[in-house]
């Protein structure tokens, strides 16, 4: 019997009210697993994110020897083995959906000398690989793709990594992350510049466990050859989940939501940026810092949204939540424009496409450009939409239908659990109509 297909159905109507708290951000979760299996000493992990793509990079460090206890309820504690103390894995790691997971782990383990491959499912299988193994080969590593650049990863070992200068052609947070990782392993110096500012929490976390990053201005710089020691890492609220609520609470008429203990990374703030450009009324509560990285709580009220032109440098700081800011434009009065966004096309789907064809299968005119796209701000129909398997895109059409005229059905949602555990009862629990089932 094949395997049932699971489908997100949101109606119509409903406000949004109440308080609450979404799961932990998965870059960090990725990161505090990674990092304190390396370290020397016992790592405790608070607001660990339980969703595949997390527990993706749990199973590999276990499957190389690391003891980690948990997760349970969020809580984590890792038995670190020190820098050189992975074990080689029985056969091949599986990271599933987790780009993250491959391209940070490829670095990481670029240095090791093991022999490892990192296989992943069919969308991971298809993304670009050769942005991160090119840079790795000139640091000495000697990494080969598939056919096409692309997964699996057979890392096969080499007697050193020498550090060297990379200047990023495009502004991307898991390649600076995954040089400068690799970069714990060279001799000598690392330093990555990046042409746009993108999120920092590899370099937060690195300075977390005692290892010395030296920032200026767009360019990370650290040396080879020293220690993590161990910390107990507090997971903030991940802005990527929190950014569909912050939506929906501005679409739905009537609204007042309080959503706690957000991460306010300033490389990962674009989406209130953006919102709050178009109208939004978004409030930041009890601002404070966190194990490194700045917190706060956010009340989102309804407001009238009008559309814009997505400024250049707020698009790095939003990348992974632009699906649902499409639906905030869908909503919005006038025209909203995005270019310099053709990242965009190389993640879990081709996300401006996906939306764009989800967009005018609703009524919505949504053009789709090479680097973004343009939507021009009006009625939402009920309908059918394709996710396309990716969780971002099902998240954001659930968000739609709080202002469509119909009922809108989501197909191909099971990968939503990747970052999202329990998000339809979540969504429910403040005032989304939506349920899922299975077909």
């Amino acid at each position: 019997m094949a395997p049932s297909k699971v489908q997100f159905v949101a109606r119509p109507g409903g406000r949004l009210s109440g308080t609450l708290r979404v799961p932990g951000d998965k870059s960090i979760s990725h990161r505090s697993i990674m990092l304190g299996s390396l370290a020397e000493g016992v790592t405790r992990v608070s607001g660990f994110l339980e969703g595949a793509d997390s527990l993706a990079t749990l199973r590999a460090f276990c499957d190389m020897g690391v003891q980690i206890d948990g997760p349970k309820e969020g809580r984590v504690t890792i038995h670190g083995v020190g820098m050189w103390g992975l074990k080689a894995p029985a056969g091949p790691i599986d990271l599933g959906n987790s780009g993250t997971s491959m391209r940070l782990m490829s670095g990481l383990m670029a240095g090791q000398r093991m022999d490892l491959t990192l296989i992943g499912d069919e969308s991971l299988s298809g993304r670009p690989m050769k942005r991160v193994t090119d840079p790795l080969a000139g640091m000495g590593a000697d990494i080969r793709t598939a056919p096409g650049g692309t997964a699996p990863l057979h890392v096969c070992p080499v007697d050193g990594l020498r550090g060297v200068s990379y200047d990023m052609p495009v502004a991307s947070a898991q390649v600076k992350s995954c040089l400068l990782l690799a970069g714990m392993y060279a001799q000598g110096e690392t330093c990555v510049t990046e042409p746009a500012p993108t999120r920092d929490h590899t370099e937060r976390m690195l300075q977390g466990f005692g290892y010395e990053v030296r920032r200026e201005g767009s360019r990370a710089c650290l040396n080879g050859g020293g220690k993590l020691l161990a910390c107990d890492i507090d997971v903030p609220a991940d802005i990527s989940s929190a950014a569909f609520f912050l939506v929906a609470a501005s679409i739905a008429e009537g609204s007042d939501l309080l959503l706690e203990h957000v991460g306010m990374n300033p490389t990962r703030d674009g989406v209130v940026n953006i919102l709050r450009l178009m109208g939004a009324d978004i409030e930041v509560l009890n601002s404070r810092e966190v194990g490194g990285e700045p917190v706060a709580d956010l009340r989102v009220r309804a407001a009238p949204l009008r559309g814009i032109r997505i400024p250049q440098e707020q698009v790095p700081l939003a990348i992974d939540e632009f699906p649902v800011l499409f639906v905030a434009a869908a909503c919005a009065q006038g025209e909203t424009v995005l270019t310099g966004a053709e990242e965009l096309r190389v993640k879990e789907s081709d996300r401006i496409q996906v939306m764009a064809d989800g967009l005018a299968a609703l009524g919505v005119d949504a053009r789709a450009t090479a680097d973004g796209i343009v939507i021009q701000g009006g009625s939402i129909g009920g309908g059918l939409v394709n996710s396309h398997g990716d969780h971002r895109i099902a998240m954001a059409f659930t968000m739609a239908a709080l202002r469509a005229e119909g009922d809108i059905v989501i197909d191909d949602c099971a990968n939503v659990d990747t970052s999202f555990p329990r998000f339809v009862q979540l969504a429910a629990g403040v005032g989304v109509r939506v349920e899922s089932r299975d077909v």
